[in-house]
Order: C-alpha cells, then structure tokens, then sequence
C-alpha cells in the first residue's frame, strides 16, 4: 500500500441506487455494513430491481434507516416515505420498496447494452447478489482511495470506504484489518453507466467519467471485499496486512 490507508469517510445505502448516509463508525458482518443495500425498489409490473442506470431520477432521492432498522426514503422535495403509492407517484411506474428479506430467488436488474446509447439502446437483464442488495456477490464491502479519485466526487462511485492514501488496487488478494473487521479483497469494482449521472448536492452529468475509467483503468475503480471477520469500523482505523 502506497504510504497506508486510512478510513475518512464510511457509508451505507439502505435503498440500492438513492443517496447514502455518512457514518461515524459502522458494524460489519458477512453481507456488509449492517444496513447497506438492505433494501430496494421493485418495479412490480416487471419485477426487475431498480437501479439509476435505468431510472436516473433515483440518485435525487435517499434512503435512510429509522430506529426499528426499516427503511425510509427522503424524496427531493423532503417529503419522507415508506409507502409504495406515494413512492410510485414519484417514480411514475408502480414500485415497491422491499428488504432483502422478502425477496427469494434471483435478483433481476438491467445495464444498457451500449453505454453511448441508453436512451434508445439494448438493455440487458442480470442477477445481483443473494441476501443484500449488492450487484456483486464478491463486493459486500467497498473501498476507494482520494489517491485513486484524483479530484472526482466520490459520490459518484457509492463505496462503503473512502480512504486517505493510496494504493487500494494492491490489496486485491490479500486479508487487511480494519478496527475490528477482517476483510478479503476480492476483486477490482467494474464501473457503469451509473458513474456518469447527475444526482443531487451539484454532481453534473459527465460521461468523460466512464470513458476515462476505461481508458486509463480497464473499466474498473475501487476494490471489493468479502468479510473474514465481522466487527466493527471507524471514522480514523487504519488499514494493515494481516
């Protein structure tokens, strides 16, 4: 690791796709920071997951976690819901917001075929990961290094793990602890359209993102992680070798 690693900021995203929360400190256990990706919205005529890679209104909505650990979600004129006919007035389709827990079988969700052509293009089906709702059955906890942002917002790339240093893309098979988390790094995060939205707080559609991700990174920023051993995190730990 280039000069260490350490935690600046840690979120979760209790609705998959919408705006996260920022945390001091999180638990961690085998499917992620507890909370994280929990829930998600269905389209209950297709019965597709939704992501802002097919409905991009999404990333101006948040999800949040109320006090029984259900979900809520903060639409953007703060109107505060768990109601599926108030959520799909906002969506204009029918949806309903799920947990994890209720949903068996795969996890169908959509990529366009052509990221240059969404609009009109192909989109293609695909099953996420069992249990939390992440696209990645390998990447139960994210990390991105500023190094590696250089400058891009990294709201853009929804990592459970923002980190000061640089250096992450060599962790990638290897065990690190942080505070008292034991991770796997599995694998290098394929990026998609998604990096391009525009999305609340003043983040501007920017289709150089993607391109330049494929360029200089072979499609891929941030690393994923499968969890060794549960524990807990903080704001400050300090990534190291186990």
């Amino acid at each position: 690791m280039s000069g260490g690693l350490r935690v600046t900021e840690v979120w979760r995203f209790p609705v998959k796709s919408l705006q996260g929360e920022r945390l001091a400190r999180a638990e961690v256990g085998a499917e992620g920071v507890a909370g994280d990706r929990g829930w998600a919205l269905f389209d209950l005529t297709t019965g597709l997951g939704l992501t802002a890679r097919r409905v991009p209104e999404l990333l101006f909505a948040a999800g949040r976690l109320r006090a029984d650990g259900a979900a809520e979600v903060v639409l953007p004129d703060g109107t505060v819901t768990a109601q599926d006919g108030v959520l799909s007035d906002w969506a204009g389709r029918r949806v309903g917001l799920r947990p994890s827990s209720a949903v068996a079988g795969a996890r169908r969700y959509e990529n366009p075929a052509d990221a240059d052509d969404e609009d009109t293009g192909r989109w293609n089906p695909f099953s996420g990961a069992d249990g939390a709702f992440h696209d990645n059955a390998d990447a139960r906890v994210t990390l991105v290094s500023l190094g590696t942002l250089d400058g891009w917002d990294r709201r853009r790339f929804r990592t459970n793990l923002v980190l000061a240093g640089a250096g992450e893309d060599e962790l990638v098979g290897r065990r690190v602890r942080v505070g008292d988390v034991e991770l796997d790094v599995v694998r290098r995060v394929p990026r998609c359209v998604m990096t391009t939205r525009p999305q609340s707080g003043g983040i501007g559609r920017d289709t150089a993102v993607l391109k330049t991700i494929h360029r200089d990174r072979g499609g891929a920023l941030a690393v994923g992680a499968l969890v060794a051993r549960s524990g807990e995190l903080a704001v400050g730990d300090v990534l190291t070798p186990v």
